[in-house]
């Protein structure tokens, strides 16, 4: 019932009856819990609940009212007060992710002819919500934020639990049982919220005030299973059973009170899956030899989705038996062709499209007509090598201009495009991914697709930058041109410390899997394997630089806007170094900032100081990429103010930004080392809360040691990505107000990190998971 609130009404309100909210007049609560609400009053008269996200007060002709009466205002009927004169009701609190984090403002109106006006309005009461579904799950952190929440694990690897009561400060003092349990979806959570731990618990612990390591354990050594057939993770939930009754309810806190899992348990993905495999060779005519991949027991599956890979040229299409093999056991279709690369990029690219359409359109005789009905074609992913990696891209653009027009496919159908080692033959007008989700290999040790700066057909990275949508990228040094393919022969490398074709095989098969499966099908557990440091976090079976010294892996990932973002800097408008594309200013004590296009102008990646981006490949002279370089001796800073209007970055859930190191430039080769510095958020009230970026495992990778393409040592910068999770600046109760950020600090020097440096900077935004 909504309570018309005239002016007379207002000024008659007086305050006689008491409201309390679970025995409180401030409290947090999770939402979708359960709220006790407690109003004393007149018995026999009608009751209504007023709610607001401002407190007011409210002056009406000088009454003060405990209600701001903003647009979102609301008023609910609770009933007649009862003979005892307390009113007592239970609800449910609203599940709403755009209210999380949010103070709702209440206020108790009795009807009451007794009270001047005929209205008695209780105190105010305020309750602040919170999403039940939380971070709960992750790893120690060896520096502040001292805990990172994750979503996947390695199987074998301990699952440690935290929680930061700074902002659950309800759960201090309190003890509960932790369980790991297997996942649910909200809906089997509220039709059956029963807890039985899978991990042998569960774990009782008592929560006591203090920084986020004070509430931080292990809760499994690795003992759980990650074997899920041919899907990358088994999903489990983690629930803090506050009330030790062994059932999800009141203020228990869970990780995994969604579709999503809390977190994943995930098995060697450099390994086989669950099902054999099948390989048939074939052909439809000229330039339509088909090697094919696909599960035995194929009959039995439904429809699997398409991995097309085009090789390049002087190579074979039955070199990628590793890739074939691995993703056919784990429930892909693949067939890789024939190629015409010998003419260029143009034949190339035909002959992908038309490989595409023959196999969609002879399903029924192809492998004797096993692929009829279990070949998902609207799920498509195109992997391309050299001239066939420019190749992918020339046919989806090609699709994309309606210069080609498929008889078995369309456009949408073409969901991921993959480019190993690619040549930059073509300008972007016509080798250009568009808003496909983009996907780069790079071979720091490739002799043949080299990326000297002398010759852009040699160049990468272009075609990863032209991609308009999300992006993607690992580059991996000491690997060559032909350690991407298994057909024998020459590496194609150069430089030092040399990795090989067999290792190679292990990081591809550990990297592509988790790639498509969730590009593809939406895998939530294979994210993790794309973004976070190679160094702390890979497919178990992958090499670590421990183990081999020569193995160096870096990762880019840029959000499209597939999820929610705020591009704070995209280095592309606004060319001013002092203003942000977003519109806000940079200023810092940073030295010979240049805001420009990375690309390296000279045919050599020799130091210049005339050349700011030497040793910088992501952009021909026809591109319109754009990025920063700057560099610092001692203690300096660069900052990135934020415009009022984009001030609230609560609704975010990462802080993300990449980084290279400028090869050959004195204050890179001074050192030869990771770069590390210092992330820092300042709110509107002067809190700041800062994080090495060395924290969760790594810094920003120093350059492969090659020679050659002139005098020096240091290969091409390479980018990689840093993802922050904002509620880790939040971390021992900083105070931090993510509704109010007015600056991003980026510290450098010895205070912070690495001495000295000069680096490249791009693509500074907020963005959801």
């Amino acid at each position: 019932m909504l309570i018309p609130l005239t002016t007379a009404l207002l000024l008659a309100m007086q305050s006689g009856s008491e409201l309390e909210l679970d025995g409180k007049t401030s409290l947090t609560k999770m939402m979708g819990s359960p709220l006790e609400i407690h109003l004393t009053g007149t018995p026999g008269q009608p009751a209504t609940l007023l709610l607001d996200t401002s407190p007011g007060p409210t002056l009406v002709q000088g009454v003060s009212v405990p209600i701001g009466f903003t647009p979102n205002y609301r008023s609910f009927s609770l009933g007649t007060i009862p003979p005892s004169g307390n009113l007592d009701l239970v609800v449910t609190l609203p599940n709403r992710q755009k209210l999380a984090d949010r103070t709702l403002y209440a206020a108790g109106v009795i009807v009451d002819p007794s009270f001047p006006g005929g209205l008695d309005v209780s105190n105010s009461a305020e309750i602040s919500l919170v999403d039940r579904n939380m971070e709960l799950a992750g790893n120690p952190l060896g520096s502040y934020p001292h805990f990172e929440y994750v979503r996947s694990f390695n199987e074998g690897d301990p699952i440690g639990v935290a929680v930061e009561v700074s902002r659950f400060p309800e759960v201090i003092g309190r003890t509960g049982d932790v369980y790991l349990v297997a996942a649910k979806s909200r809906a089997d959570w509220i039709a059956d919220p029963s807890l039985t731990d899978v991990s042998g618990g569960p774990t009782t612990r008592t929560f006591v005030a203090g920084p986020i390591n004070a509430n931080a354990f292990q809760l499994n050594a690795g003992t759980l299973s990650g074997d899920n057939g041919a899907t990358i993770g088994v999903g489990y939930d983690l629930v803090i059973d506050l009330n030790q009754d062994g059932m999800l309810n009141d203020d228990d806190l869970v990780d995994g009170y969604s579709d999503e899992a809390g977190l994943y348990v995930v098995r060697d993905l450099t390994t086989p899956g669950p099902y054999a495999v099948t390989e048939t060779i074939y052909s439809g005519g000229s330039w339509l030899d088909q090697d094919l991949y696909y599960p035995s027991n194929i009959a039995s599956l439904g429809e699997l989705p398409l991995i097309v890979i085009s090789h390049g040229n002087g190579h074979n299409y039955q070199w990628y038996d590793h890739l074939g093999y691995h993703m056919a056991s784990w429930g892909f279709i693949v067939m890789s062709h024939s190629n015409n690369t010998g003419p260029g990029i143009f034949t190339a690219s035909t002959t992908t499209l038309t490989n595409t359409d023959y196999i969609l359109g002879n399903l029924a005789t192809i492998a004797g007509g096993a692929l009829q009905g279990h070949l998902d074609g609207g799920n498509i992913t195109w992997l391309g090598h050299s001239r066939g990696g420019e190749g992918v891209t020339q046919a989806y653009d090609r699709v994309h201009d309606g210069l080609y027009v498929p008889n078995e496919f369309v456009i949408d159908d073409i969901k991921l495009v993959s480019s190993i080692a690619p040549t930059g033959f073509k300008p972007p007008a016509t080798a250009d991914p568009h808003g496909v989700t983009y996907h780069l290999w790079t071979g720091g040790s490739d002799s043949d697709v080299s990326g000297c700066a002398s010759n852009t057909i040699t160049w990468t990275f272009p075609l990863h930058d032209r991609a308009e949508e999300k992006r993607l990228s690992i580059s991996l040094h000491g690997v060559g041109h032909g350690d991407f393919h298994d057909g024998g022969g020459s590496s194609w490398a150069t430089g030092p410390c040399r990795v090989g074709r067999t290792t190679t095989h292990v990081i591809m098969k550990g990297y592509f899997l988790p790639l498509v499966q969730h590009e593809i099908l939406g895998n939530l557990a294979a994210k993790d394997y794309l973004w976070r440091q190679w160094e702390s976090f890979r497919a178990s079976g992958s090499p670590s630089t421990v183990v081999n010294p020569c193995v160096h892996v870096d990762l880019q990932l840029r959000e499209g806007s597939e999820v929610a973002r705020l591009v704070v800097d995209d280095f592309q408008s606004n060319s001013s170094p002092g203003i942000s594309s977003s519109g806000g200013p940079v200023s810092g004590t940073v030295a010979n900032i240049t805001e420009g296009k990375p690309r390296d102008n000279n045919t050599n990646y020799t130091h210049n100081t005339g050349d700011p981006f030497n040793s910088f490949i992501y952009a021909t002279s026809a591109d319109d990429a754009g990025a920063m370089i700057f560099e610092y001796t001692g203690d300096q800073d660069l900052e990135f103010g934020l415009l009022a209007a984009d001030q609230d970055v609560s609704a975010y859930d990462f802080l993300s930004f990449r980084a290279a190191q400028a090869s050959r430039h004195p204050l890179t080769t001074s050192l030869l080392a990771d770069q590390v510095f210092q992330i820092s958020l300042t709110d509107a009230n002067g809190v700041k809360s800062s994080i090495s970026i060395d924290a969760y495992g790594g810094g920003i990778e120093e350059p492969y040691q090659r020679t050659s393409c002139g005098t020096g040592t240091g290969w091409a910068a390479e980018y990689e990505t840093v993802r922050v999770r904002l509620t880790d600046f939040q971390h021992d109760g900083s105070g931090l107000d993510l509704t109010a950020i007015e600056a991003i600090t980026f510290d450098f020097g010895p205070s912070y990190g690495t001495s000295e440096g000069r680096l490249g900077f791009d693509d500074l935004q907020f963005h959801a998971e």
